[in-house]
């Protein structure tokens, strides 16, 4: 069987530890090398699973016979990776958000369709368990058509380059809209026309970005949605955060909690009580699509359009805050 060859660009985002252990559980995918420009991040990585190192990821593209990278890189390096890749004729699974400014986001979703390679924006979280089984009972239509979402990804503070808005481009208003407007969009078939947000820094004192963020949109079907997307979860939280929906349709409502699988543990060693998450792995089951997607020459599940239409919202919620009124977004 010919394996799909895969590179990685950059471990700066921890999801790409957990990509990385989905690409090596996957008997059709073979795992070449990474490139990061600070080897501090991988070496552990690339000695215990004999792969290539590169610290220029150019030579990676260039030096390699790879099909496929997967970039984790600092959000503010998004487009010029994923469009040096898709010049070098890689597809892309590119980590959320997709990028930092609408027109480049569209410079990378037209550079890979310009090369004929796929771009796929990196949300797991459509692979949840409970979030496929609430899309499920809303296409078999078991609460009519969709009213309302309120939605929450409340999270931990995540420190770094995160809050170095050079390098993030924004901050919990931009990390925690996208994965949950994601899926608003998905589940109501239909694209936001206006957004109205407040952002600020309400929980962390001297930081360079917003850690305080609410976000409300209108659709084009008539439906509306709500979603928190503060760092208010503190330290001793026992996870990061949550990704849950309240969804109101005309003939009933689902309430989704997406990390309800979990079991609690309590450790003197760790000082906190933490959640251990016993559900199906929802990076393993995004990669696995992805992969069987380009081996069936199918389109990319989760298109680079997908990304766009989500972060676009994230970034007209900042223009909101900065005129303290609602924002069009174009149609």
């Amino acid at each position: 069987m010919n394996k799909l060859k895969v590179g990685m660009i950059s471990f700066a985002h921890g999801h790409a530890h957990s990509y990385l252990r989905a690409l090596m559980a996957l008997p059709q995918v073979e795992v070449i090398a990474i490139a990061d420009s600070e080897k501090s991040r991988v070496e552990k990585v690339v000695e215990k699973n004999g792969l290539a190192y590169y610290e220029d990821y150019r030579d990676l593209l260039a030096r390699t016979d790879i099909e496929v990278v997967v970039i984790c890189s600092e959000n503010a390096h998004h487009a010029r990776h994923t469009i040096d890749s898709a010049l070098a004729g890689k597809h892309v699974i590119c980590e959320k958000p997709l990028g930092i400014t609408v027109s480049e986001m569209e410079q990378m979703i037209a550079a890979c369709e310009e090369n004929n390679v796929q771009l796929f924006t990196a949300f797991p979280c459509r692979y949840l368990a409970a979030v496929v089984n609430a899309k499920k009972a809303v296409d078999r239509g078991e609460i009519g058509d969709i009213l309302a979402i309120k939605g929450t990804n409340r999270g931990t503070m995540p420190g770094g380059w995160f809050v170095e808005p050079e390098l993030s481009g924004g901050g919990a208003l931009l990390d925690h809209t996208v994965h949950v407007m994601d899926l608003m969009n998905w589940f109501t078939g239909s694209n936001v026309t206006e957004v109205y947000a407040y952002a600020a820094t309400l929980f962390h004192e001297n930081l360079k970005v917003d850690d305080a963020g609410m976000i409300h949109v209108k659709f084009e079907s008539g439906a509306v949605g709500v979603l928190d997307t503060s760092w208010s979860r503190p330290k001793a939280f026992p996870t990061w955060g949550d990704v849950t929906m309240e969804i109101v349709g005309t003939k009933g409502t689902i309430s989704v909690d997406s990390f309800a699988q979990k079991t609690e543990m309590y450790s003197n060693e760790v000082g906190k009580g933490q959640y251990l998450p016993w559900g199906d792995s929802m990076d393993h089951y995004m990669i696995e699509s992805f992969v069987n997607a380009l081996l069936q020459g199918k389109p990319a599940p989760i298109s680079g359009v997908d990304g766009l239409r989500s972060a676009e919202v994230a970034l007209a919620g900042y223009e909101s805050v900065k005129l303290g009124q609602p924002v069009k977004l174009r149609a």
